[in-house]
């Protein structure tokens, strides 16, 4: 076998909680390979602050009512089942995952359940206010303790390698040598993460480009929902810095309350994230300002310091005590509703393809996530996939004659870093949080200039991220312009109504 060729029954593109709890699974049913763009544990997972949402308390929460809030706050555009699926499923595998390590803050001998926006029972299970980092930790010691997958880290996914119309792998980038390395598969999962870092302002990790939904269109799998992508409302506002510290949603569900600059509160604090968020960019607008204040001093000093040690420190780091002071603010693009279109089983429109967490779609999230569903999505769907993926472990390997060489690079590293944060500037001013018609049409055409600038081919890992970028920029913009109504996070100044008449249904896009 030639030396930059890998074979294994299920190749999983990503390291968050998604990618390592199929991982995890599948690895009992045939041998696996984890492909991660950094180091293990350096995912969007690890940013998540406030909590995973699941009903365990079987006295005052149920998965009906769990179902029910994630319904509503979905403006319409839920697939019940896939939900139902999430709410019933993902008591059992949060249980799981306590019982593999996870240590969530408890109240006694009872899991200490949180209240965040759009819920209507407590039923956030949080580790102080670094769950996601707890979670990622208990999944990563047990796939490294088990030595049950092989895992390569800085190896960034190029490529779908396709036969007869089947995945049957992909291509990859070796970035620390510099080579291009081909893994073969049997099926193979997509589990990359978002996408906020073709905004300017964002709370997503560095790496968090679209990568995964990339590769899948470009190969001809079907993408959906791609116009609503969800601006968190409390982004901690430090100057020149655009990758902005997310203050969870947990702390408003704890009393924290939003002020304008003469000190009154002007909005829900715990209303669905778009409402907030909206509220919040129209009152920054009226008052000619870059940020409102979040005020903590409701939730008690000493509780601050307890429930939310890392954003206590965060903020210190810049002089903010927030037990003394209100923290600056302002929406940040954060969630990913749309992304690989997927059925219950993880199964993309491509044979041998699978797609879970952020940059997956079943249509869980809606128009809108309701806060905390997120890790949930990624540990339920992730699960689900290997399952099924398992069933195909038994097949057949055959390979493409051929992989073509990849192109020399063209671009300079100062040259990418400008094409980048011109998408970045195009997506925030022109696909933001209040969108139009003619925002929109120019951001298509800023996106049609820069590709002329790139090209189409990239010849290094740095090269294919930005085309990346690009591609879901331009995805997202055009399902923005096609959806001429308002919906959940997607918001028309021209069209500012909800149209269920015309609209009370999915977007889908593909190649073919």
């Amino acid at each position: 076998m030639p030396e930059n060729l890998y074979q294994c029954d299920f190749l999983v593109i990503g390291g968050g909680i998604a990618g390592l709890s199929a991982a995890i699974e599948a690895s009992y049913h045939g041998k696996v390979i984890l492909l991660t763009k950094g180091k293990t544990g350096e995912t969007a997972t690890e940013y998540a602050q406030g909590g995973i949402a699941a009903a365990i308390d079987e006295e005052k929460d149920s998965p009906l009512y769990h179902l029910k809030d994630t319904l509503a706050a979905g403006a319409g555009l839920c697939d019940k089942h896939a939900v139902e699926v999430l709410v019933n499923d993902g008591v059992k595998r949060v249980k799981e995952l306590i019982r593999t390590g996870a240590r969530f803050d408890k109240q006694g001998k009872d899991f200490e359940l949180a209240m965040e926006g759009a819920h209507q029972h407590r039923r956030i299970l949080h580790a102080g206010d670094a769950t996601g980092a707890e979670i990622e930790k208990t999944l990563a010691a047990k796939l490294l303790k088990e030595k049950l997958v092989e895992v390569k880290n800085f190896v960034f996914g190029k490529d779908l390698v396709l036969k007869d119309g089947k995945c049957v792998g992909a291509t990859a980038f070796d970035t620390k040598n510099e080579s291009e390395l081909v893994f073969l598969a049997k099926a193979t999962l997509l589990a990359t993460g978002g996408l906020g870092q073709v905004f300017l302002y964002n709370t997503n990790p560095s790496f968090a480009t679209g990568d995964g939904i990339a590769m899948a269109y470009r190969a001809g799998a079907q993408v959906t929902d791609m116009e609503f992508v969800q601006f968190h409302p409390t982004a901690l506002v430090i100057k020149n810095i655009q990758e902005r510290f997310l203050i969870s949603e947990a702390v408003r569900g704890e009393g924290a309350v939003l002020l304008n600059s003469k000190g009154k509160r002007f909005v829900n604090e715990l209303a669905p994230r778009d409402i907030v968020a909206r509220a919040i960019f129209n009152e920054m607008k009226k008052e000619k300002s870059d940020h409102i204040d979040l005020d903590f001093s409701p939730i008690g000093k000493s509780k601050i310091k307890e429930r939310f040690p890392t954003i206590y420190l965060e903020c210190s780091k810049y002089g903010i005590d927030v037990s003394q002071q209100p923290a600056p603010i302002s929406p940040a693009a954060h969630y990913f509703m749309g992304g690989i279109k997927i059925d219950v089983n993880g199964r993309s429109s491509i044979a041998g393809l699978y797609a879970a967490g952020e940059a997956s779609s079943a249509g869980i999230h809606g128009a809108n996530r309701l806060a905390s569903n997120s890790l949930l999505d990624g540990l339920v769907f992730g699960y689900r996939s290997a399952v099924d993926a398992a069933k195909h472990f038994k097949d057949n390997l055959s390979a493409p004659a051929d992989q073509r060489l990849r192109p020399r690079p063209r671009l300079r590293s100062e040259e990418l870093v400008k094409l980048k944060d011109s998408i970045k500037r195009t997506m925030w001013n022109k696909v933001g949080i209040i969108r139009s018609k003619g925002s929109l049409s120019k951001a298509l055409e800023e996106l049609s200039t820069i590709e002329k600038k790139l090209g189409r081919e990239a010849g290094s890992a740095d090269e294919q991220e930005v085309l990346n970028m690009l591609l879901v920029a331009r995805l997202i913009s055009r399902a923005a312009l096609d959806r001429t109504e308002s919906r959940g996070a997607h918001y028309r100044q021209d069209y500012p109504e909800q149209d269920d008449k015309n609209w009370k249904k999915h977007l889908v896009y593909s190649i073919k």
